[in-house]
C-alpha cells in the first residue's frame, strides 16, 4: 500500500503546482518616515478608533444575540421584538407589525444612537413597563458597535 501512496501523492502535488495561475506581480511599497518616527506612527495607527466599517462589522457580530428576538431586514416580520431596520429616527412604539406595551408607546422616545445606548444599558430603567425584560448589554463598546450597526440599516 505504501508503494502506491507515494507516487499518487507526488502526482497530485505536481498537478496542483502546475495547474494554475500566472504568478502575481510583486507589489512595491514605499514607506516614508522621519528618523525615529516609525514606531511612534505605528502606535498611533493602532490606537486610533476603528474605522466605521469595522465598527459596523463588530456591531453586526455583537447583534447576533439580539437576532433571537429582533429582525433587521427591510420588510421582515417582527418576532418577539420589533424589526429594527430603520430604527434610528423612529418614534418608540411605532414599528409596524409589533404589539408594543402602552409604556413604550407613551415613552416619548425617538430613537437616536444615545437613546439606544441608554435603552440597551438597562431597558426597564429607560422605559418602565417595556416588554424587553432581557437583553441589557453591559459592555459599552458592544453597545456602541451594535448602535453603529443599527444606524447603518435604513429602510
Amino acid at each position: 500500500m505504501r508503494n502506491i501512496a507515494l507516487p499518487v501523492l507526488l502526482a497530485a502535488s505536481v498537478g496542483l503546482v502546475s495547474c494554475g495561475s500566472a504568478p502575481e506581480e510583486p507589489v512595491e511599497q514605499i514607506i516614508v518616515s522621519e528618523p525615529g518616527g516609525a514606531a511612534a506612527g505605528a502606535k498611533q495607527i493602532e490606537a486610533s478608533a476603528p474605522a466605521a466599517d469595522d465598527l459596523v462589522s463588530q456591531g453586526k457580530a455583537a447583534f447576533a444575540v439580539c437576532a433571537a428576538c429582533h429582525s433587521v431586514e427591510a420588510g421582515a416580520a417582527a418576532g418577539p421584538g420589533p424589526n429594527l431596520n430603520g430604527v434610528i429616527g423612529r418614534k418608540a412604539g411605532t414599528a409596524e407589525g409589533f404589539g408594543f406595551t402602552d409604556a413604550m408607546k407613551a415613552s416619548g422616545v425617538t430613537w437616536t444612537e444615545a437613546e439606544l445606548d441608554s435603552f440597551m444599558t438597562d431597558p426597564a430603567a429607560k422605559v418602565a413597563g417595556t416588554s424587553m425584560t432581557a437583553g441589557a448589554v453591559n459592555d459599552p463598546e458592544a453597545r456602541k458597535a451594535i448602535t453603529a450597526y443599527l444606524a447603518s440599516l435604513t429602510q
